[in-house]
């Protein structure tokens, strides 16, 4: 999505902070509150938005990628992205309601529920947080992971894991079932072979949830989708009420934050920070902080 970031202005979309200033035409908000930032800026006016579908709006822009973002000091918003947070709520840790309130959506529009045998391809930050909700709801869950750091980071947080580089990933789905294979399958590598993974481990009516973001159109293996009548699903971003459990979800704990947050940095040092999270060292999530 690079090419859609204009140069100067600065990128991100995941944070929390307290109010500054209030516009003078602004009303229930105070200086002082604690806040994060639903960052979705919809027409109104197109046909998803006159259905209610605002989240996935014909005309969409996404705050922090189509327009500048929270990677600074000071950000100037519209009241209505505003999201309240609780006041004892650490900001630390509410910088992660965010990706909660898209792993909530996808778990919520995957219907997945008590009992249900859900496969997790890809143990990524989205993937864990995906795996954490899924198993409140009182799911199975097995993760699919390639990178060894993620699979232990899984394993510690209690989850069965698989790599599928070295093992069966389709025999260890039919070993949890019974032969029957998963009810829901998440894609969040972005990968092709987590793709095709999606079909394979899936049971007859299974549900596929494509999460994860493909630089090209990935290959679908449609025969398995006729065959076993499978679903395919597309989820994107959240819904406010999604946000609204994410901060519950923040605040009591569910998400275990000090395991999923590597380092907290400061913000000029926002081209390390980013130096890091590609160059393959062992962190999940880094936050910067402004100011010392």
């Amino acid at each position: 999505m690079d090419g859609r970031i204009k140069s100067p202005w600065p990128i991100g979309h995941e944070m929390s902070g307290t109010i500054a200033e209030v516009g003078s035409e602004v009303s229930g908000w105070k200086v002082g509150a604690s806040v994060t930032v639903m960052p979705l800026d919809w027409c109104g006016a197109c046909p998803a938005c006159n259905s209610g579908n605002t989240h996935i709006c014909h005309n969409l822009k996404f705050v922090g990628i189509d327009s500048p973002g929270s990677l600074q000091g000071r950000w100037n918003v519209k009241a209505g992205w505003l999201v309240p947070l609780p006041d004892d709520l650490d900001l630390r840790t509410a910088a992660l309601v965010e990706p909660v309130a898209v792993a909530v959506h996808d778990v919520n529009w995957a219907a997945v529920g008590r009992g249900d045998h859900v496969a997790m391809i890809g143990g990524g930050p989205i993937g864990l947080l995906i795996a954490i909700i899924a198993r409140k709801r009182g799911a199975d869950v097995l993760v699919s992971e390639v990178a060894a750091s993620r699979l232990e980071l899984a394993a510690e947080l209690g989850f069965e894991t698989v790599n599928p580089t070295n093992q069966d990933l389709k025999g260890a789905v039919a070993d949890r079932t019974e032969g029957s294979g998963a009810d829901v399958a998440f894609e969040v590598s972005g990968s092709v072979p987590g793709v095709r993974a999606v079909t394979d481990v899936l049971r007859v009516r299974g549900r596929g949830m494509v999460v994860g973001i493909h630089p090209k159109a990935p290959p679908v293996d449609l025969f398995q989708v006729f065959w076993k009548e499978l679903e395919l699903l597309g989820a994107r971003v959240y819904q406010r009420p999604d946000f609204e459990v994410a901060v519950r979800l923040v605040d009591d704990g569910t998400i275990p934050a000090d395991s999923l947050i590597s380092d907290v940095m400061p913000l000029a040092d926002a081209g390390a920070a980013i130096e890091r999270l590609s160059g393959g060292e062992d962190v999940v999530k880094l936050l910067l902080a402004p100011g010392d």
